[in-house]
């Protein structure tokens, strides 16, 4: 029987098979590559849409009278449901639903109706979640060898997962649209004082703004056109910058839009008070920027002594203990000898 002997290995692994996998990793990276690279799509085309569309209910909510604006309106069959069961539960508060949907807003999700789903998904996953994990951990008994204690936190934190799951959700959707909307501010502030002296009224400069920031900082040109379109046609433009400042969670916009009131009410010249903002985010961008550089120090001590260390003795010492080691295992015999 032939036997073909065996290839070389480090720490126990055939070093034939590991370069066989890394090379197949590498080859399955290269082709995602390759077809990320070929089919990138616009961002702005579903944002565009999306704003034609509210470009489209603000006309009709001007032709129209209030029973036709009312058909125009498609109702959610499966939400009208939902807020029926809950009605029914007595457990929807309108001070509930206002809460969330501004959260949903400000994480750029337009339909309302939607929070009504946020609070069924609340009180549903809870008990579909607990009635899994009560199933697989005391009827199933998955996890025979844990204490009584392990299984109840288990479930617990599946039935608090089903509760806070959403919320945490929409938590990170805001706080991630909310600092992308804050690196981009400062820029369109600065386009802003541009187009105010080049003589552009206000709502043609949100337009130009969003139209040049709109693929840097897709989520601050889908504010600003919105914005844009309400200017043109909302009859109070106070409402439109309440609008701006209700659908982003961020006190830099609503000093903006505490100024742009201002100038609209007192006539007070719009492109200096708009600088003024403008220099101080830039230098509350640069304060942020600075601390996180003064905190490096401290949170790469961590990382250093547990990564870097070790690895710097083994380079600088293991060849002397090589050494050491070596000159023992030879002297030894000829000692014996």
């Amino acid at each position: 029987m032939i036997t073909t002997p065996p290839g070389p290995t480090l720490l126990g692994f055939d070093l034939i098979w590991v370069g066989t996998m890394l090379a197949a990793i590498a080859a399955v990276a290269v082709v995602l590559a390759i077809y990320a690279a070929v089919t990138v799509r616009d961002p702005m085309v579903k944002r565009v849409k999306a704003l034609n569309d509210r470009r489209e209910q603000l006309k009709a909510g001007i032709a129209t009278t209030a029973r036709k604006r009312a058909s125009i309106v498609r109702k959610n069959e499966t939400a009208d449901k939902m807020r029926g069961t809950l009605a029914s539960l007595k457990v929807l508060q309108e001070s509930q639903v206002a809460q969330i949907q501004q959260k949903l807003a400000q994480a750029g999700i337009r339909k309302k109706e939607l929070a009504v789903v946020v609070i069924f998904a609340r009180m549903v996953l809870p008990l579909v979640l607990g009635i899994f994990a009560g199933v697989m951990i005391y009827l199933v008994n998955y996890f025979p060898e844990w204490g009584s204690m392990k299984k109840f936190f288990l479930f617990a934190g599946a039935v608090g997962v089903g509760y806070k799951g959403p919320e945490i959700f929409i938590s990170n959707m805001i706080s991630k649209r909310t600092d992308k909307i804050r690196k981009g501010l400062p820029d369109a502030l600065d386009l802003l004082v541009i187009c105010a002296e080049a003589g552009l009224t206000v709502d043609a400069a949100f337009g130009r703004v969003a139209k040049e920031l709109g693929r840097a900082f897709p989520e601050l040109g889908d504010e600003f056109t919105l914005t844009s379109i309400e200017l043109s046609f909302l009859t109070e433009r106070k409402q439109a910058f309440e609008n701006l400042a209700y659908r982003v969670n961020l006190d830099s916009v609503r000093g903006v839009v505490t100024t742009m009131v201002q100038t609209e009410r007192y006539g007070t010249p719009l492109a200096s008070a708009l600088r003024v903002l403008s220099a101080e985010f830039r230098n509350e961008r640069m304060m942020r920027a600075e601390e996180k550089a003064a905190r490096l120090p401290a949170i790469m001590t961590v990382p250093l002594i547990l990564f870097i260390l070790p690895v710097l003795f083994v380079v600088i010492l293991g060849p002397a203990a090589c050494s050491i080691s070596d000159a023992f295992s030879d002297g030894g015999p000829a000692k014996g000898g």
